[in-house]
């Protein structure tokens, strides 16, 4: 084995294979695998699981970044290894068993999960699988995420390694790993802006806890997220136009405040706008970095990005990869529990960027469940960031289903950021600043400058038939789902 890869010669014995680290799993154990939103998860592991769960009985709590790649969540939903399963997945097999209830799943703040896990829920971590570039003196090298991997070996009674020898030794130095001490005597987090460092270079791990190091070889799986299209842009342009009025009102400086955007293809589109945009020297501080962040670093614009995870698209994967010296000073990966943690994004004044399945009239938004019962993917880090950022924002195409669902409805079907945490909506008809905003003049503004014309009508029509009604969040209780309803026995919510 490369000492470069393992340089502490008492583990070089631990090296096995895939098949002979399974045997130290057992069931209804609680397991903790490295990976977020398919960067840096562990490969090899979940495959040799799903390998033993074919001839025996295995049950797993499963706790995660949040999502794998390679399959694994779906392998393992099918092999039956998923008891229960935190915080974020967006595969379709394992949904699928989530949704007929097979398949327990805590859909839960990415902030939470660590701080959660210190205090034993739902239960202490008994083997920890940690994808490494390398394993130093001083500790584990991750890949290109952190997630909730440091708190994991911080906590497992046993650790296993995936050293992924197809992921370069320039990735040393790239990640600063801090973790929160114990309450109630914890002091205040230590950074103050987005491009400090505050922890170490690498997971400090007992080498004890180690048994076994498994070789890997296998990249990440590549991003899914589309090129933009014109609603994509449409709602870049109106997002870059609002930073543009923010910035001449002077609430915002010409460097902005440090944006996050969350994981998938339409914040991706729009972070993407903004290398036509006259700002510069911009700084992010979010939990992922996508194609956008690279593109915004080579175009010049962005000067810094702090991130827990980069999760780019197979050619951009190559590129970042093949010119990572042009990058090493430009980024830094960070443990989720700090990339998300309310304290900071408040201390620095994030403009968060998320996505919305659909939004109500008041501004209450739905990011997770269709049809408010189906869970997609999750709330993600997107509720870390708009109860505690300085402008939350959230994106969303006003119809989905070639027009036959509107994603601007009068009361949404599931609540995950109530009207309380959003600031500001966006479709590709316009933007709606609902700051300083009562109820009944967010609705006006929601209706008239985010919903689709095909659907403008009957949401005034509810609304003024509301209104009459009284209140001060005017709502027909006996209608206030009728769209869905709709959709549901006639797969549209035109209701002509």
């Amino acid at each position: 084995m490369d000492s470069q890869r393992i340089r502490q010669p008492a583990l070089a014995g631990k090296v096995m294979s895939a098949a002979q680290a399974a045997t130290f799993f057992h069931n209804g154990m609680t397991i903790g695998l490295s990976g977020f939103t398919r960067a840096g998860d562990a490969k090899a592991m979940p495959r040799a699981l799903a390998d033993r769960a074919a001839h025996e009985e295995l049950h797993f709590t499963v706790i995660t970044g949040a999502s794998l790649g390679n399959g694994s969540d779906g392998l393992m939903a099918e092999a039956g290894l998923l008891a229960r399963r935190l915080p974020f997945q967006v595969d379709p097999t394992l949904r699928k068993k989530i949704n007929a209830g097979e398949v327990m799943f805590i859909d839960q703040h990415l902030s939470e999960t660590a701080e959660q896990l210190r205090s034993g829920t739902p239960s202490r971590i008994d083997i920890a699988v940690i994808e490494a570039a390398a394993i130093t003196e001083e500790g584990i090298v991750p890949t290109m995420s952190v997630g909730n991997s440091a708190s994991f070996v911080e906590q497992a009674r046993y650790i296993v390694i995936e050293l992924n020898t197809s992921m370069p030794l320039a990735l040393e130095g790239l990640h600063d790993i801090y973790l929160p001490a114990a309450r109630p005597e914890r002091k205040p987090i230590p950074l103050t802006a987005a491009v400090a460092r505050i922890g170490h270079p690498t997971i400090p791990f007992d080498p004890e806890k180690v048994v076994a190091i498994v070789l890997t070889e296998t990249p990440d799986s590549p991003s899914s997220v589309l090129p933009p299209d014109d609603e994509t842009r449409a709602i870049a342009r109106h997002v870059i136009h609002f930073l543009e009025c923010e910035v001449e009102a002077g609430r915002l400086p010409h460097t902005l405040a440090p944006l996050q955007a969350g994981i998938g293809t339409i914040a991706n589109a729009v972070l993407h706008g903004l290398v036509d945009s006259p700002f510069r020297n911009l700084v992010m501080y979010s939990e992922v970095l996508q194609d956008s962040a690279i593109d915004l670093l080579d175009s010049g614009q962005l000067a810094f990005a702090s991130a827990s995870s980069i999760t780019l698209s197979q050619a951009k994967y190559a590129h970042f990869l093949a010119n990572l010296d042009r990058y090493r000073d430009k980024l830094v990966l960070r443990p989720q529990e700090i990339s998300n943690h309310p304290e900071l994004v408040r201390r620095l004044g994030i403009i968060g960027l998320n996505t919305a399945l659909e939004f109500d009239i008041y501004g209450n938004v739905n990011s997770t469940h269709v049809g408010g019962t189906h869970m997609m993917n999750g709330i993600g880090g997107s509720g870390d960031f708009a109860r505690n950022g300085q402008l939350s924002i959230f994106v969303s195409k006003s119809v989905a289903k070639d027009g036959a669902v509107s994603s601007v409805v009068p009361m949404v079907s599931h609540v995950d950021h109530s009207e309380h945490d959003v600031d500001v909506l966006v479709t590709e008809w316009g933007l709606a600043d609902l700051r300083g905003l009562a109820p009944r003049e967010r609705a006006v503004k929601v209706i008239e400058q985010c919903c689709h014309p095909d659907y403008r009508p009957q949401l005034r029509d509810y609304f003024e038939r509301a209104c009459q009604a009284g209140g001060h969040t005017p709502h027909l209780l006996a209608e206030a789902f009728t769209w869905h309803q709709h959709y549901a026995s006639h797969k549209t919510m035109r209701l002509d």
